[in-house]
């Protein structure tokens, strides 16, 4: 199976557009397999991953998945030195990397594709990669029976209502969960417009009580919101969030923080 490198780069996570990855083929910045591509129509083989090394201003993680975790890490006073984490749909492996690299001392990274982890992410010791698993299938056997003090998440093509409920057996007091909220994958196909967007401020203030309100159900209380740094890949404003257990005393203004993003030149 083959896939066209400027696509490829896109939904890898090394740039936000088509356009902005093709300026960097044109430009000499990627190099796939130890060779400079300078055509952004390409083709690369992908039944195995290939590696993709880009020169420049380029995200200082595997995928630029790691920058919304870091802005998470600041906001939210996360403090990952000598943590466990566990990473649900961890994908090329962002928020494994950015784990890693804010001081975590081991990261579980379970996703249901094959062969997404970054190859670095990969050989890394401190990595266990658990591919071909979706959450409800995970054990605490594949965890090593470790306590988990992180969770992070970031998950696509399903409503992360439907996750949450899976994760509340590696909870104990201290633990945390921090969750990317996608609006696209929770509001429903009726509500999303041309190209896969969002636009309305409504929607994306349903989506986020949903959340919060499924959450609640399995004793999780919202501890802290904010907008990511970054649009999804067809420009989608998305949302930060941490959950911990508790009952719900949450003083969080949602309405504001969706006007914040908007405000910010999202894609509302």
């Amino acid at each position: 199976m083959k896939e066209r490198v400027d696509v490829l780069l896109v939904e890898k996570g090394f740039y936000e557009t088509r356009e902005k990855a093709k300026r960097a083929i044109m430009a000499g910045l990627v190099i796939i397999n130890d060779k400079k591509i300078d055509k952004p129509g390409t083709s690369i083989k992908i039944d195995e991953e290939p590696l993709i090394r880009v020169k420049g201003d380029a995200c200082k993680y595997v995928s630029r998945g790691g920058l919304k975790l870091e802005k998470a890490i600041s906001v939210f006073n996360m403090d990952f030195q000598d943590k466990i984490v566990l990473d649900v749909g961890s994908s090329t492996g962002g928020f494994t990397d950015c784990s890693l690299q804010n001081g975590a001392k081991f990261v579980y990274a379970v996703d249901v594709g094959t062969n997404q982890l970054d190859w670095k992410l990969r050989n890394d010791e401190r990595v266990k990669s658990l591919e071909n698993m979706h959450i409800k299938d995970l054990t605490l056997n594949d965890l090593d029976n470790r306590k988990v003090d992180y969770i992070v998440m970031d998950v696509s093509f399903i409503s992360i209502t439907k996750v949450i409920e899976h994760l509340i057996k590696y909870f104990d007091k201290e633990t945390k969960l921090m969750a990317l909220i996608k609006p696209q994958f929770e509001v429903g196909k009726e509500n999303i417009e041309k190209g896969g967007i969002v636009k309305d401020s409504k929607k994306h203030l349903m989506a986020i009580e949903m959340v919060v309100e499924e959450a609640k159900k399995s004793g999780l209380r919202l501890k802290g919101l904010d907008f990511s740094p970054i649009t999804g890949t067809k420009g989608n404003v998305e949302y930060i969030s941490l959950f911990e257990l508790g009952e719900d005393n949450s003083q969080i203004n949602i309405e504001a923080v969706v006007k914040l993003g908007k405000n910010l030149g999202g894609a509302i």
